[in-house]
């Protein structure tokens, strides 16, 4: 039986050599470049006592330290960035508390091109009734031209108090934990989950969640009601849904590197004044920052610091567990 088609022209030696060169090229196809992992620096509450306009020597060398040497893809501010939430203050004191972080932080970090990103602490601007003149003055500030950060928003209409961000292949919430009620915020917690649900989100490998009141308490001192999230599962349910993977925080003063269900709990360490015990523990406190690296795993190096000394804080040393107030977590080693 005959077999119609076009005739299968003869295999000559021209065709075996193009052959032979696209076998050659492909195997030795280098493979796609893996993406350099994101270097994070987390430097928390920076403030000194109520209406101060300058700052540890700390919070001056833990910005040298960042903007001279680690240089990193961007840095972090779990809040407090001031010493407000004292109704006696007046607007002039608190505008010149924002000018004095500006001119020893923001700028130093904008000058060094290095991004960076907050959230609203309780000294910046409490939700609590009765601090909404600290509010406004936080909005006045950060909405100055000049001073919000140049970074890739995904939604800024209620900056500075809450915003989603890209970097890279990462997702970044940052929510107003301002005070421990979060959970109680219907309209935050609904734009949280549209957030998480976003193409944004979804689309990236990894989303961190940023927030100043933690979900569990760490800290002596800081271990009581109103200093932690009344409701911690319940938020961190919705941000495990949300495929979150980690939940910054400060306010505590103590650097905890924590675990709860599926979320990673990073209770970052005081730059400023008043570094607290961690809770079942008798080591010293200490000032602390951390630098991240987000990639496949998310990894961490603490550093304490004092003076313009630092040292690298091995978390195994750390309590294996914390019982606070609200629930228990568990160290886990980012190494």
């Amino acid at each position: 039986m005959a077999v119609s088609g076009r005739p299968t022209p003869p295999f000559t030696a021209e065709r075996l050599a193009a052959v032979l060169l696209l076998v050659t090229y492909g195997c030795s196809m280098p493979p796609a470049p893996t993406p350099e992992p994101l270097r994070v620096a987390v430097l928390s509450d920076f403030n000194s006592a109520y209406g101060s306009t300058s700052y540890d020597p700390e919070v001056h060398a833990a910005v040298r330290l960042v903007t001279d040497e680690w240089r990193p893809d961007l840095v972090l501010i779990p809040g407090d960035m001031i010493a407000g939430q004292r109704p006696s203050l007046s607007d002039a004191n608190v505008r010149a508390m924002w000018a004095a972080f500006d001119s020893t932080v923001a700028a130093p970090l904008r000058r060094a091109g290095i991004p960076f990103a907050f959230t609203i602490g309780n000294h910046d601007g409490s939700g609590h009734p009765g601090h909404e003149r600290d509010r406004r003055l936080a909005r006045e500030h950060w909405s100055a031209p000049g001073v919000m950060p140049d970074l890739a928003f995904v939604d800024d209409a209620a900056f500075p108090f809450r915003y989603a961000f890209l970097l890279r292949d990462v997702f970044f919430l940052v929510i107003d934990a301002s005070t421990g009620a979060v959970a109680a915020d219907s309209a935050q917690l609904a734009w949280i989950r549209r957030m998480l649900a976003s193409e944004a989100a979804r689309s990236t490998k990894v989303r961190i969640a940023m927030g100043h009141v933690p979900l569990h308490a760490v800290a002596v001192g800081r271990n009581g009601p109103g200093e932690v999230q009344a409701e911690p599962d319940s938020l961190r349910r919705l941000l495990e849904r949300g495929g979150v993977a980690m939940y910054i925080a400060g306010h505590h003063h103590a650097y905890y590197p924590g675990t709860r269900g599926s979320l990673l709990l990073l209770s970052a360490g005081a730059v400023g004044q008043g570094p607290r015990p961690l809770v079942g523990s008798d080591a010293e406190p200490f000032k602390a920052l951390t630098l991240l690296t987000i990639g496949d795993a998310i990894r961490e190096r603490t550093f304490g610091i004092a003076g313009d000394s630092t040292w690298v804080i091995d978390a195994a040393t750390l309590p294996a567990e914390i019982e606070g107030i609200n629930g228990r977590i568990e160290r886990v080693l980012l190494r």
